[in-house]
């Protein structure tokens, strides 16, 4: 295997062994909400006037799927509509103080998990770091552009 499918393979590991090892308490603290549900609801809490095409975007998924999800979590009273006196035409979402506190659990269960890894974490060098961010980046914007060469449309119910 060359280094670069090492790198691939390292990343997939990594990241399927945070899953695994994060699940358990995620599904215990967050009993009935999916991972979507909870991404969904972080998104609104940290990015003011979350509509349905911000939140496909970056959570990668169709405009269909969010809208259904945020039906789900409007029914569930964990965020509520709203539209702005200048714009009747689009809505926008923000969280009750039940989602709030969805968040927050959440938001405590990653401290956790950055706590528990603190030790990887305070080995690396300034300059570890901005290797790996450059590169993350770099990867980042690469794949970014492979998604739009395929014409992925975010509002279109295609892609899921």
């Amino acid at each position: 295997m060359n280094k670069k499918e090492q790198v691939i393979v390292g990343f997939r590991d990594l990241f399927n062994k945070m899953v695994w090892l994060n699940k358990f308490k995620m599904e215990d603290r967050l009993r009935g909400y999916k991972p979507s549900e909870v991404h969904c609801i972080e998104y609104i809490e940290r990015n003011v006037d979350s509509n349905v095409t911000k939140l496909a975007e970056s959570l990668y998924m169709t405009t269909g799927a969010i809208s259904k999800i945020t039906k789900k979590l409007i029914k569930k009273g964990l965020i509520e509509s709203y539209q702005k006196p200048d714009n009747k035409k689009e809505i926008y979402f923000r969280l009750t103080e039940q989602g709030k506190v969805i968040d927050k659990i959440h938001e405590e269960l990653h401290n956790e998990f950055q706590e528990r890894d603190k030790a990887v974490f305070e080995q690396v060098t300034e300059e570890q770091f901005d290797s790996m961010l450059s590169f993350m980046e770099k990867y980042s914007r690469h794949l970014d552009a492979e998604i739009k060469k395929q014409g992925i449309d975010f509002n279109s119910d295609k892609f899921e």
